[in-house]
């Protein structure tokens, strides 16, 4: 599936197709930009929406969002139990909470979508002993095989069919603007419309007709239930696995679902098997699924949404090109929900990137935790952690300039304190800056550039090249002191040669060190299988050496799925349960399960890991009003070093 070649990064004066008003059935957005449906786990142990998740939309509307879309809500019970955290509409008990955030949203201006689920059937993510789990067919269960579903009777079909028009007739009552119907990634709904997991072969099998009959069923009910609310429906255009859904069939369905009466069509790919594509890391790029919208545009009369790591540029082309009608953005909005405004007001340099980590929104929802963002703390936390004037300005000096800093000198100077911040490099970033030269990583470079803009209007003024000890004068005047001054790299000093003239610090590699041909990565953490990833990219012959028996084993899940088929596809030899033991002019000398092997190098970049620059905050143990923070306490991942800058200089 290829689109029309459009320029997808040209930089932008204007965003004047994104900010014109668009229609979705009776709907009158005023913008575009529209928030794609993500879970939040913010709701009650009984399923209903609190003010916590109500404060997190709202934020996203006042934003100037076009239409803000919920995470799932369950129409039902009867079948299967949703997590805890996750909210639900199967009783008039939910209207109350459907009626607090309908009218949340409408007094700042917005409109809302409630996003209906029928069920996640084979991929539920914990299956009840009591419980079968649910399916089209008598599949195995995704994350426990052993375990085969229960295909639904033609009664219980007709329940859940019933169930989304008295939740669609709750939602109608509460003031909700529009219904969405949660169709995509291989759910209950989708494992009805693909042959892969449905082999009924009874109404609701076999033909595409068929197989969409249960999708149509559910349309028409919220129809009927609900005359006056658009409805859209998200479709995975191609599931990305062998036997799934391709384009072909997916234009059939989109047909079909559009004479049912569809208003609206969400393009995505992807599947639990190609899960990547579910929840898109930063190495598939910007706009990775945007074939999906573009070939549903081309069978379809209603408007087709885009998603897939857009950015505002690449939103904007696909608009111009006719290749998508609206553009949903999740992550995008999670991070700045201001963006629609800042875009409008000429801002587009304010916006806060996302950095596409998956961190703490997606890994949030996989342990059943509130949704987070490693870039904006206040997330889930809108009421809480509101940025509020100070009523006693200080004088903060800041140590360290990496992420941890800088948002502690910003959130400060927001507060209204006199900030200096002194690094000792001459950039700022600590090990963000380095670490972003692949393309890739592109957007924590963005980050850095963003915190420098926000700095530059606010109390904060920067010192580069400036290393500071426990003495310092600058210290001496200080009314709080936040110690961020990061990690050093590990350097096993026992291994022989490792001080060699071939081996080159990860770090050092990124700054341009020189390397050769034949490369030894040793280290297959994170930074490592990213180093690994940028050089062969770049052309080089790359062997990454890692102790532990995977790489990047305490990485995301769903990133992980992708660095390791681009590893794989760009010829990087990977050897796990290996020791680096030696290093000399011909290579590196590795110790593992069949004994001792040499593998030739040219160059050795070692990536073993961090260790806390801690010596200041040692040197300043006593000392009031000292706060340390992000790696210089405990190397961690780069969204706990913001959210810890964020919340100290919240307290100061």
């Amino acid at each position: 599936m290829t689109a029309v070649p459009v320029d997808l990064q040209a930089p932008r004066a204007s965003f004047d197709r994104t900010l014109s008003p668009g229609r979705i059935g009776s709907l009158e957005l005023p913008n575009r930009i529209v928030l794609a449906p993500m879970g939040t786990e913010m709701g009650t142990h009984e399923g209903l929406f609190t003010e916590r998740e109500i404060a997190y939309y709202t934020a996203r509307a006042a934003g100037g969002a076009g239409l803000v879309m919920t995470g799932i809500s369950a129409v039902s019970q009867d079948f299967e139990h949703i997590n805890p955290g996750l909210c639900r509409v199967d009783t008039d008990e939910s209207i109350a909470g459907l009626t607090a955030l309908a009218e949340s949203i409408h007094a700042v201006g917005g409109l809302v979508s409630l996003q209906l689920t029928a069920g996640l059937g084979r991929n539920i993510n914990v299956v009840d002993p009591n419980l079968a789990p649910i399916s089209a067919s008598d599949n195995p269960h995704f994350s426990q095989p052993d375990v085969t579903c229960r295909p639904l009777e033609i009664d219980e079909i007709a329940l859940i069919v019933r169930r989304h028009g008295e939740a669609a007739a709750r939602a109608a009552a509460a003031g909700i603007d529009a219904i969405d119907i949660h169709g995509h990634t291989g759910y209950l709904v989708d494992q009805f419309l693909s042959p892969v997991w449905n082999r009924r072969e009874d109404q609701y099998g076999g033909s595409v007709e068929n197989r969409c009959r249960f999708a149509v069923e559910i349309l028409q009910a919220i129809k009927a239930a609900a005359p006056g609310l658009p409805v859209s429906f998200r479709l995975s255009v191609d599931h990305r696995f062998p036997g799934g859904r391709t384009a072909a069939e997916s234009r059939q369905i989109a047909v079909i679902l559009q004479d049912a009466g569809l208003d609206l069509m969400i393009a995505d790919d992807g599947s639990y098997e190609a899960m990547d594509y579910v929840f898109p890391p930063y190495y598939l790029g910007d706009a990775c699924m945007v074939g999906a919208a573009a070939t549903l545009k081309e069978v379809l009369d209603i408007p087709v949404m885009a998603v897939g790591n857009l950015t505002p540029e690449n939103g904007e082309a696909l608009l111009e090109a006719g290749q998508a009608d609206f553009v949903g953005v999740g992550r995008g909005l999670i991070a700045d929900p201001d963006m629609p405004r800042k875009l409008a007001q000429g801002r587009r340099g304010d916006v806060r990137p996302c950095i596409r980590c998956n961190s703490m929104c997606v890994g949030n929802a996989f342990f059943a935790l509130p949704l987070g963002c490693a870039v904006n703390p206040q997330v889930g936390m809108e009421l809480e952690r509101a940025i509020t004037p100070t009523d006693a300005p200080k004088h903060v000096v800041v140590v360290g300039a990496g992420p941890g800093g800088l948002e502690a000198a910003r959130v400060a100077g927001l507060r209204g304190h006199r900030v200096d911040v002194y690094e000792q490099s001459d950039v700022l970033g600590g090990v963000l800056w380095p670490a972003a030269t692949p393309e890739f990583k592109k957007e924590l470079r963005a980050m850095v550039g963003w915190w420098e803009r926000q700095i530059a209007d606010l109390p904060v003024t920067v010192h580069l090249g400036h290393a500071i000890t426990a003495d310092s004068p600058v210290l001496a005047d200080a009314d709080a002191i936040v110690v961020a001054t990061g990690s050093v790299p590990l350097v096993p000093s026992s291994i022989p040669g490792i001080d060699g003239p071939t081996v080159v610090g990860v770090l050092d590699f990124h700054q341009g060190a020189p390397v050769g041909r034949r490369v030894v990565v040793a280290g297959g953490g994170l930074s490592g299988a990213d180093a690994a990833l940028e050089l062969a990219q770049d052309g080089h012959e790359v062997t990454l050496v890692e102790m532990a028996d995977e790489i990047a084993r305490d990485m995301l899940l769903i990133n992980r799925i992708t660095l390791l088929r681009q590893l794989a596809e760009h010829g990087v030899t990977s050897l796990t349960g290996h020791t680096v033991t030696g290093v000399d002019a011909l290579g590196v000398t590795l110790t593992g399960p069949d004994g001792v092997r040499t593998v030739e190098a040219d160059t050795v970049v070692t990536a073993f890991g961090v260790r806390p620059a801690d010596a200041l905050v040692h040197a300043l143990a006593g000392r009031a009003n000292v706060h340390a923070l992000g790696d210089c306490v405990k190397p961690a991942k780069v969204g706990e070093a913001i959210n810890a800058g964020f919340t100290v200089a919240l307290a100061l």
